[in-house]
């Protein structure tokens, strides 16, 4: 029997989450089942006042519908992502693989599928969560501080040869665990385990799409260097002084 540190339960119950969810009904059962296992729950019916919501970070988590009546959940995604690494569970009707990629693909935490139990949505939110929470960098010295990297320790942004990168949450990352281990190479299945939240819901192209934005990235502030090494068959490494 697997028994949990009920310290860390009850850290995760006090957690704060933004519900984005135009229908009704379903949005009562969720904040239900949420506020059962002690979470503090914001509902919006449009997806505009639940992104000012966000925006003004009064959440931890937002669970998010797709289909809203006033923007596309996908869309309002690619918003938040601009700005944000809030975590995001999205929620819709859509079974089919390829809405999926694209959710996981603009910065998606996990991705659940209507019908659903409430049982099952409230596990993902506190799966999401431990990994969030995880995944959160320490407060140490930023990795390859005397090379073209540099890591803000109070802000968390990335800096290459002095410019601020604009990475999504899962850029961030992947940067971040490659430049913790300069030279190491990463198998896709290695990072999809230390990068996404449910790694097990992604597919491993995921892995080379977001290497692709993030190479794209670099090379606009340094053309002819490419610090991101592809071992064909092996995976990925950094060499931050290449």
């Amino acid at each position: 029997m697997h028994l949990q540190d009920p310290s860390a339960t009850t850290a995760l119950q006090r957690r704060r989450i933004l519900l984005i969810e135009d229908e009704q009904a379903i949005a009562d059962t969720l904040i239900y089942a949420l506020r059962s296992e002690g979470f503090a729950i914001e509902h919006h019916l449009l997806g505009h006042d639940g992104l000012a919501a966000a925006r003004a970070g009064r959440a931890d988590l937002l669970v998010l519908d797709v289909g809203l009546p006033d923007i596309n959940g996908f869309d309002l995604c690619r918003q938040l992502r601009r700005e944000s690494q809030l975590p995001v569970i999205f929620l819709t009707a859509r079974a089919d693989e390829i809405d999926r990629v694209i959710g996981l693909e603009i910065g998606a935490d996990d991705y659940v599928v209507k019908p659903f139990s409430p049982r099952e949505l409230t596990a993902r939110v506190r799966s999401v969560l431990r990994r969030a929470q995880s995944n959160a960098p320490a407060a140490a010295p930023g990795p390859c501080a005397d090379g073209p990297f540099q890591v803000d320790q109070q802000t968390q942004r990335v800096h290459y040869w002095g410019q601020a990168l604009e990475l999504t949450r899962y850029e961030h990352l992947l940067l971040r665990t490659l430049l913790e281990h300069p030279g190491r190479v990463f198998s896709r299945a290695q990072l999809m385990q230390r990068v996404w939240t449910a790694p097990e819901h992604s597919l491993e192209r995921t892995v080379d799409t977001h290497v692709k934005t993030l190479r794209a990235k670099l090379r606009v502030i340094d053309p002819e260097s490419d610090p991101i090494t592809t071992h064909r068959g092996l995976g990925y490494s950094i060499e931050p002084r290449r």
